[in-house]
């Protein structure tokens, strides 16, 4: 198992996240992009390599982004439902499973078997969170996943906090 940790850097223009490992070594850095229409985030490797880029679908329903990465890409979709939050990851096979208030969640692949869990941290300065993987080759695909999350979290945050 793979035990990672995603940081946002508070003082910045754009959305900024670190990811580390358990020995606290950067794995990746995220970087958004200031005055676009839509989010778009893009996944740079430590040897600066741009190995995901994530935007958003504007004009949507319900929130929808598609992560482009190593010369395929899947569509990450939030399902309507009341209680608890669901995505959808097609051409992945995935499910994300989760509950919005505790902020923690969980990817299934289709045959049910556990992928990914993940929690925010609280107390933080700044979004934090955990995540533990089950296999190496999932790392990038739920990193980019969680950033899909914590997007769609802030925007609705962003929302709430407007009175829309």
């Amino acid at each position: 198992m793979i035990q990672l940790f995603m940081k946002q850097k508070v003082f910045s223009w754009n959305d900024r996240f670190t990811v580390r490992d358990a020995s606290e070594r950067d794995v990746y850095t995220v970087e958004g992009e200031v005055f676009t229409i839509g989010k778009k985030l893009h996944i740079y490797d430590m040897g600066g390599r741009e190995v995901a880029f994530i935007h958003q679908k504007v004009f949507s329903l319900l929130p929808q982004y598609f992560v482009e990465m190593d010369g395929y890409s899947f569509r990450v979709a939030k399902d309507f439902t009341f209680l608890r939050q669901r995505y959808y990851v097609e051409e992945l096979g995935w499910t994300v499973e989760g509950n919005f208030t505790s902020h923690e969640y969980e990817i299934h692949d289709a045959s049910g078997k556990l992928v990914m869990s993940m929690c925010k941290e609280w107390f933080t300065w700044g979004d934090s969170y955990v995540f533990y993987i089950q296999n190496f080759e999932d790392v990038l695909p739920c990193v980019t996943i969680a950033l899909v999350i914590d997007c769609v979290m802030a925007a609705g945050a962003a929302a709430a906090s407007s009175g829309k």
